[in-house]
């Protein structure tokens, strides 16, 4: 009797557990509708958004992990903190933050993260705020940057300027909250602000969603749109992210290798979140038959410590930086490699990549996600991403 009544225990709860996580989703949801809603009128956005990282901000596993790695260090306290980010929604039902933590470690979300409703019903951005704020206005509006929107029965439209801006983006993109020990050192973007880029005209919008020529609603006349791919770290503008240059000179048994590496974006490369963020430099020498003989690499990223100075990837854990080899916005770099010329061979291949590298952690902490993937180990997360790639083939005097 006594097993029986545990059991039954232990179901009741669950339903209760269940029940109230139905009941606070209609909740959220009722004032921010799911993106699939929008796909009926606007199949075009959705399917660009649909391939885009932000389609993915709650539901990769590489997320999944590092949540359970927060809330582990923290011992569950403010559940809300990397979704103000991940799902900034969340800003508005704080006290719902069990359902999204839920939601996440489900493995199969059915909350958007950020999705259609999670940008366009900001009505502005607290900049007084550490980082920027959303200011939400849930409602039958939404807004965009359209002068001219369609009438329709499923929403009312505003133009705001603010989707033309920069500004926009600040709130997820300029700190990460979890790392707010770090101070000053809690940037994601350098001095972007005084960048040529900016000088010139150019907002985030310029490049992480450009423009094109598309409806913007099912059967509207065609006109010019913004892209909604979100191309970055992920899409073709990665491959615009950077030069690389080669320079050799050969005296005797010894090669010098000048590799210039100059960053053609406005902000840091990479941008410093998550704590793994790093982009590195492979150099690769080829003597005779291809045969690698020289091989180096230099590593662009941020390498932080704890309260006991202990190295660590994770944001949250982070109280100092002790190595900053960021690429700053527009910066060029420029890195000397020596090494005994090649022998038995009139010349030798040099090959320089660029690349964004492989999630990096404890090695606990990456087996979790490769058994949250379902790709496991072939998850995109463990692979490289190529920027751009130089080689030059070198006589031997």
């Amino acid at each position: 009797m006594i097993i029986v009544a545990l059991v039954l225990g232990v179901s009741g709860a669950v339903h209760l557990v269940v029940a109230q996580d139905a009941k606070s989703k209609a909740v959220v949801e009722k004032a921010f509708p799911h993106s699939n809603k929008c796909k009926r009128c606007h199949e075009r956005v959705f399917e660009e958004w649909e391939t885009s990282p932000l389609s993915r901000s709650i539901h990769s596993p590489v997320f999944r992990a590092a949540l359970d790695e927060y809330l582990a260090f923290t011992g569950g306290k403010d559940k809300a903190l990397c979704f103000k980010c991940h799902a900034p929604h969340i800003n508005e039902f704080l006290d719902h933050a069990p359902l999204f933590v839920s939601q996440v470690q489900s493995g199969d979300p059915n909350l958007d993260g950020v999705g259609c409703a999670q940008c366009h019903l900001i009505k502005q951005i607290d900049r007084n705020s550490q980082p920027p704020a959303p200011k939400y206005e849930p409602g039958k509006t939404l807004f965009g940057p359209y002068k001219d929107a369609v009438p329709n029965l499923a929403h009312q439209s505003m133009e705001l300027d603010l989707f033309r801006k920069s500004e926009l983006c600040l709130n997820c993109h300029l700190a990460v909250p979890a790392a707010a020990n770090l101070g000053k050192s809690n940037d994601l973007l350098g001095n972007w602000e005084t960048s040529k880029a900016v000088k010139s005209g150019k907002e985030c919008q310029t490049c992480h969603m450009p423009e094109q020529v598309g409806e913007s609603a099912n059967g509207e006349n065609k006109r010019k749109v913004a892209n909604h791919t979100f191309p970055g770290r992920v899409g073709k503008l990665r491959q615009e992210a950077a030069r690389l240059d080669i320079a050799t000179e050969v005296k005797g048994d010894q090669t010098k290798v000048t590799v210039t590496v100059q960053s053609l974006v406005p902000h840091n490369l990479p941008t410093t979140h998550p704590g793994w963020a790093r982009v590195v430099l492979d150099l690769t020498v080829l003597g005779k038959n291809l045969k690698t003989v020289y091989s180096d690499q230099r590593v662009y990223g941020r390498t932080y410590a704890d309260a006991k100075g202990q190295k660590t990837v994770f944001d949250f854990q982070a109280t100092k930086v002790v190595e900053d080899t960021v690429l700053k916005p527009e910066e060029t770099r420029v890195e000397t490699f020596t090494f005994p010329t090649p022998k038995d061979t009139r010349t030798f291949d040099v090959e320089a990549v660029l690349s964004y590298a492989p999630v990096t952690g404890p090695p606990t902490f990456l087996q979790r996600i490769e058994a949250e993937s379902s790709k496991g180990s072939q998850d995109p997360a463990f692979q490289s991403i190529p920027i751009v790639k130089k080689s030059v083939n070198v006589p031997v005097r």
